[in-house]
């Protein structure tokens, strides 16, 4: 395998998704039109899918296909990036098998089977992480995304239970989305259908789901569900899920009855069982002295550098330890960050600390925050602190999850100044 070197400095960014692709298009955008010196310069994305997926639509869109336009659900990543002159950015449909900080090399197993090298002047770690549902993210491409929907929705017609693991954001708007589609919307006067059609269950290690918002937000959440039929069990972990199909393949057990045991003992049998226990941060590929004990790259939380990788290495996102794994986060970094990258290529040129001035500096906006959907007509939720009515939960996220705002994402126009 032999390694790819041109006369261009490679800026090679690790994901495909909104870290890697909102830093891909604020460089090309802000930051290497005014650069002056060597080049010239080549903004190389690497993702492991060809498109990209607006994740939080997952626990609506894994039920049909109906709910949303699928030309804006799933966006060809190279068609974002035709605007920008031939030359300065390229896209590899490949997924990252190591990185050599000491070489400054990265190894890319592409799509096609061959193996690439790339030397790099500049690294940005975006590779986000992956849920443990394969329904509820892009783990790998978009038709292993499908199969594992086609594989739900193919048992929801005659499903009489599911259950759903974790208490957060993902588990609760999974269970929402699945309560009022199977059992109905909610009645103006009833508490909860009686009986609900399908038996739908949260169960959440901690005493209220949703625990990064206040208790009393939580509780409220908790009647919404109630309404389409979705009970919660607290304070209990899942001890082990046992699918009928036994067997290594994951994807032949996605939609199967299984046996799920609590750790305080109690057993529950279901046709539907649905993990939204957190997620795994994507950096299996990275020296482990590159980590942080939760697996996240260890990242300089107010510069985004990752020091011990070297000079001009940097890491966003999910897999990033910069701050709680939020999409609001990526968004408030991204500027910050590119304004690094340019200070060090300056400085990589031989320009002074002086001329570049000092770096600019991340403040993480630790606030309560988080949206949260239930269903089509419902949600909770706080912004910037304050406890926000149903109604602009539905208005800002429930209408579409968020899929109002990718346009502008993607195209690279929200990086527009």
């Amino acid at each position: 395998m032999s390694i790819q070197t041109s006369p261009k400095k490679n800026i090679l960014i690790l994901g495909g998704s909104y870290g890697g692709i909102s830093t891909a298009h604020y460089l090309l955008k802000n930051v290497l039109p005014k650069l002056s010196g060597p080049g010239p310069y080549e903004v190389i994305l690497v993702s492991a899918s060809s498109q990209a997926l607006c994740r939080q639509a997952c626990p609506r869109a894994l039920i049909s296909d109906d709910f949303f336009p699928q030309e804006k659900l799933f966006v060809d990543i190279s068609s974002m990036f035709t605007k920008y002159p031939d030359g300065r950015f390229r896209c590899l449909h490949g997924r990252v098998t190591a990185v050599n900080h000491t070489k400054r090399v990265v190894s890319i197993n592409l799509s096609s089977g061959q193996e690439e090298s790339i030397d790099y002047h500049a690294l940005i770690i975006a590779t986000g992480a992956s849920t443990p549902s394969p329904a509820l993210g892009l783990n790998n491409d978009v038709p292993q995304l499908r199969s594992s929907w086609a594989a739900i929705r193919k048992v929801l017609p005659t499903a009489k239970s599911i259950v759903v693991a974790g208490g957060g954001p993902a588990g609760v708007e999974t269970a929402g989305e699945l309560g009022e589609y199977l059992n109905g919307p909610p009645r103006w006067l009833s508490s909860r259908p009686n009986p609900p059609k399908v038996d739908i269950k949260i169960v959440t290690s901690t005493t209220n789901i949703l625990p990064v918002l206040r208790s009393e937000i939580a509780q409220t959440a908790e009647k919404y569900l109630a309404k389409v039929g979705v009970t919660v069990i607290r304070n209990v972990r899942v001890k082990k899920a046992e699918p009928s199909i036994p067997g290594e393949d994951k994807n032949d057990q996605i939609a199967v009855p299984t046996t799920v045991t609590l750790d305080n003992g109690q057993v529950l049998e279901t046709d539907l069982y649905i993990p939204a226990t957190g997620t795994t941060p994507n950096t299996g590929f990275l020296e482990e002295m590159l980590l942080a004990p939760d697996g996240r790259v260890e990242t300089n939380r107010s510069t985004l550098r990752v020091e011990k990788a070297g000079m001009r290495v940097y890491a966003i996102g999910d897999a990033s330890s910069f701050s709680r794994p939020t999409v609001h986060s990526i968004f408030q970094a991204v500027p910050i960050l590119c304004a690094n990258i340019k200070r060090d290529l300056l400085l990589s040129h031989g320009a002074t600390e002086a001329e570049t001035g000092e770096d600019s500096i991340f403040k993480e906006d630790t606030r309560e925050a988080q949206l949260v959907p239930i269903g089509k007509c419902k949600g909770v939720g706080a912004v910037m602190g304050y406890k926000l009515p149903s109604f602009l939960i539905w208005l800002i996220k429930g209408r579409d999850y968020f899929l109002w705002t990718t346009v502008k994402l993607w195209s690279g126009e929200q990086w527009t100044k």
